[in-house]
């Protein structure tokens, strides 16, 4: 490992994933038993992640709703709904690209 990888880390230290946390753990000399959970933390937080971009969308589309019935003129919300709803979605198939391209470089190693 050299000091740039965890320079790159560290930068992702705003990021509110535990996985990114522990993994920086792990990469800085954590125990093994960190290691032995970095695949059920990476699930967790992924799960974790696609509750939270479903909450984003749904609160968008209330958001919609509510503008569209005339319970709420105020268009700021509606916009800031959008671009979180719009972000968060991005992030997850960011991040879901990231998992099957791994995966596929896994099941095309030979044993």
């Amino acid at each position: 490992m050299t000091i740039t990888a965890a320079n790159d880390i560290n930068s992702l230290m705003n990021v509110s994933s535990e996985a990114i946390q522990k993994s920086l753990t792990s990469m800085l000399g954590g125990t093994t038993e960190a290691n032995e959970e970095s695949f059920d933390s990476i699930l967790n937080a992924a799960i974790s992640n696609i509750n939270e971009t479903n909450n984003y969308i749904s609160d968008y589309e209330n958001e919609e709703l509510k503008y569209a019935m005339g319970i709420s003129e105020n268009t700021h919300d509606l916009t800031i709904a959008a671009q979180k709803a719009e972000t968060a979605l991005q992030y997850t198939l960011a991040v879901r690209d990231k998992l099957l391209t791994a995966y596929n470089e896994i099941m095309s190693m030979q044993i």
